[in-house]
């Protein structure tokens, strides 16, 4: 334990020591086995050249539309994988290797893209807006991106990454809320802490920057036209030399229309009222595209937001939605379920865009910043994490950076090890649970990383770029299709066996029989549909 004349924020909160210790007691440590994680993996479909694949969304894979671990997300290009959740991380990589390898088996010679930062892309107008048939829930989807289309246009909705999905057993908050004083509900509690742990992700979340940003460089025809402050790598590459995530920078997954009603993480009622709010907010801007032209939807509405899913945010709480239910109803009635991490980059050294180690660290990093003491968000505190995020994506490995905590400057180097000396606790918890020493091995490896920017994965990025030579065709390019195809190489070499394949196919088949069911059984004009969905009465609605 730090001396007590240290800094506050340096010491390790007496309240974090008495819940891991809880918490590490033998009768209590199985319920950290119980909990749940999942992962939600974009990747682009792309031809045997590297060019964005035009073709539609394979109708072998299923029904985009209603099939639970293939879907498609802005583009009927961009596919998204989603695991079933499972206990334990080796599992949900376990089977998002199986929906890899049955995508594969399906692809023909197309191939899944290695990078977050997109291919070469065609004129915006070619780039294909996903299409999930004729049911009003499928238009609902299919209007729902022509309307991100407009607003942002479709490159920046061809970045693709890997989202996290994380929870804590509900034994776990009963047993934490026995330990203190006050009132309130488990629910309530529950939703507390999940929230806590959203406001300290947003002080720590550079680190995961650091650590995992893979993207310091792209095509340049991603930002043809457009300022943007890169350096020239080579004719077809743009990069800056300390950058770790460009995905996440200002030139890639930002929205500068929600800045002004960005929702509060005080509460679950601050955060449903901030993003109910952006839902009802009209913008003039999108006021003057309008909703409809000639008879033809161009988005959802013309406020900031046409749904809640539209709110980009590295983080979000979660609970899952009953048919026909809006995501803020959800939170309302039943609490924070889990939450979903959204700022990983797509690991191009991964076969599956995302490591064990990477995932075996993120349950000790969410776990820490569950149980760790996190006072309420004041907007100069907002601003200053948000200050943090942007420096580390676009300068993360700068020798010497600093960054700002309660106002004063602090090294990367020293905040980072002090809070991996403190995240250490929870990995030992974890890993006395599971009888072993993996967690506290990956931590192990982000600690090189941190003693070693080299070592980092945007650092090996560039390294590879270096190394991958000037084809005509520009250094990202060239080094993005020789990991696509090594990987596509990876998954085709290894067909799934027989009955589980049979498995994937039935679930494909089942989708399309369900799609069809919607489409010929669903009554009632779109319109009116559109109005319901708004009003958060649907009812029993596919959603």
């Amino acid at each position: 334990m730090p001396a007590d004349n240290k800094p506050q924020h340096t010491s390790i909160a007496t309240s974090y020591l008495r819940w891991l210790a809880k918490l590490n007691d033998a009768a209590h440590r199985p319920l950290l086995s119980q909990g749940l994680r999942g992962i939600e993996r974009e990747t682009l479909r792309v031809d045997a050249q590297g060019r964005l694949a035009l073709s539609p969304h394979p109708r072998a894979l299923g029904s985009a539309l209603t099939h639970p671990q293939i879907t498609t997300d802005y583009s009927e290009s961009l596919l998204e994988f989603i695991t079933p959740p499972q206990h334990d991380a080796e599992d949900v990589l376990a089977r998002l290797d199986e929906i890899h390898r049955f995508a594969y088996s399906q692809l023909g010679e197309e191939m899944l893209w290695s990078q977050s930062m997109p291919c070469a892309l065609p004129d915006e107008a070619t780039i294909p807006i996903a299409w999930y048939g004729t049911s009003n829930i499928g238009r609902l989807k299919h209007v729902y991106r022509r309307g991100l289309a407009v607003r942002y246009g479709k490159a920046m909705q061809c970045i693709a990454g890997i989202h996290y999905n994380f929870s804590l057993a509900e034994p776990v908050w009963h047993l934490l809320r026995a330990t203190e004083q006050g009132g309130g509900s488990d629910q309530d509690f529950q939703s507390e802490r999940y929230l806590a742990l959203i406001r300290n992700f947003h002080r720590y979340s550079w680190l995961l920057m650091y650590l995992f940003g893979a993207s310091p460089a792209l095509y340049d025809g991603f930002v043809a036209g457009k300022a943007h402050g890169l350096e020239r790598f080579d004719d077809h590459t743009l990069f800056l030399p300390y950058a770790t995530s460009l995905r996440m920078s200002d030139l890639g997954y930002q929205n500068s229309a929600q800045a002004d009603v960005t929702p509060r993480f005080d509460s679950l009622q601050s955060y449903i009222e901030g993003l109910t709010r952006a839902v009802s907010l009209p913008h003039p801007p999108y006021e003057a595209i309008g909703t409809k032209r000639d008879g033809e939807w161009l988005q959802l509405s013309t406020n900031v937001l046409q749904i809640e899913n539209e709110f980009y945010s590295t983080i979000r709480p979660k609970r899952v939605t009953y048919s026909g239910e809006r995501p803020v109803q959800a939170l309302q009635r039943r609490g924070v379920q889990y939450v979903e991490v959204r700022c990983l980059d797509i690991d191009p050294f991964a076969p599956h865009g995302v490591s064990l180690p990477t995932m075996r660290f993120l349950d000790a990093f969410l776990l820490f910043c569950a149980l760790d003491d996190s006072p309420l968000l004041s907007a100069q505190a907002h601003a200053e994490n948000k200050a943090n995020f942007a420096q580390v994506v676009k300068q993360g490995r700068r020798p010497g950076l600093q960054l700002q905590r309660d106002g004063q400057a602090i090294a990367l180097r020293q905040w980072g090890d002090e809070l991996l000396a403190r995240i250490r606790l929870a990995a030992d918890v974890l890993d006395a649970q599971r009888g072993d020493g993996a967690v506290g091995a990956s931590l192990a490896e982000q600690q090189a990383k941190l003693d070693d920017a080299s070592l980092t994965p945007s650092a090996h990025v560039l390294e590879a770029l270096r190394d991958a030579g000037g084809s005509a065709q520009g250094a990202f390019l060239n080094f993005a299709m020789q990991r696509t195809r090594e990987h596509a190489q990876y998954f085709r070499s290894r067909a799934l066996p027989s009955d589980l394949q049979a498995e994937f196919v039935d679930m494909a088949t089942a989708s399309l029989r369900e799609q069809a069911e919607l489409e010929r059984t669903q009554t009632g004009d779109f319109d009116e549909f559109v109005a319901a969905y708004h009003a958060g009465s649907l009812g029993d609605a596919h959603a």
